[in-house]
């Protein structure tokens, strides 16, 4: 914290330069004063003593010393307590040639978001689903639930969607009160009696690979395995592969 403290300086948060200062960035006081702490308070935490830190004052800490998306998750790491932000940051575009990586995968690929929306995708992808989701609204979850395509491409449609349901309540557990995932689960438990029903299961399942078969309209039987990945550069996303089933394994 006290090297972050240091490349922050007053004129960052509109405070004046003032003379003498000894040493380059934010004093102390200055900073306790920008997150409404006291001066003893700030200097224990950055001096490691033992003190209850709530969660809020970590998150002004945080945007005060304008740190870094590792630097915030290192420091509430250290701090062990669960950044209320975690899964709302970054949560519209994609870093400068993510989709172009995407795009340069051989084998259908995509990348969802916290809410399952689809943000990349590549031709591979579009082919097997027919033109979704460049066609229709680019969420997988509105997909398989309400639009009627899904049913005839996805073989055991049934089955499949009510691991779905699982496997989103996994991924978004810790965010249920985000309110774009409050705003789709209402939407979905309103528009299919299948995902109502499947939701008030609360079962929660991991995203794991396996066998995904489709049913398309001109190739007929198509058979892949699934694998997902965390990207490191956007925690809250994930890389979504179907690998040939005849290929090799990655």
């Amino acid at each position: 914290m006290r090297s972050a403290r240091a490349r922050v300086g007053p004129a960052d948060h509109g405070l004046p330069p003032g003379v003498r200062r000894r040493t380059p960035g934010l004093r102390r006081e200055e900073l306790a004063q920008l997150c409404g702490i006291s001066v003893t308070w700030y200097t224990w935490i950055e001096q490691g003593r033992e003190v209850t830190v709530s969660a809020d004052v970590w998150v002004r800490l945080a945007q005060v010393l304008r740190l870094t998306r590792a630097e915030r998750h290192y420091l509430f790491s250290l701090a062990e307590c669960a950044d209320p932000d975690a899964g709302r940051l970054d949560v519209i575009a994609l870093p400068d040639g993510l989709a172009d990586c995407v795009d340069s995968i051989g084998c259908p690929a995509y990348i969802l978001d916290q809410a399952w929306n689809v943000l990349a995708w590549n031709a591979p992808l579009l082919h097997v689903f027919d033109g979704w989701p460049e066609r229709g609204r680019a969420n997988l979850l509105h997909y398989i639930f309400l639009e009627p395509a899904a049913r005839r491409l996805v073989v055991d449609w049934e089955e499949r969607a009510s691991r779905v349901v699982a496997e989103f309540r996994a991924d978004v557990a810790g965010h249920a009160s985000d309110p774009d995932i409050q705003r789709l689960v209402a939407e979905l438990q309103a528009g299919s009696a299948l995902f109502a029903q499947c939701w008030t299961r609360q079962a929660v399942v991991d995203r794991e690979g396996g066998l995904r078969e489709f049913q398309h309209p001109a190739d007929g039987r198509l058979s892949f395995r699934q694998f997902t990945f965390r990207l490191a550069i956007r925690p809250d996303c994930k890389l979504v592969m179907l690998l040939d089933s005849a290929s090799p394994a990655i």
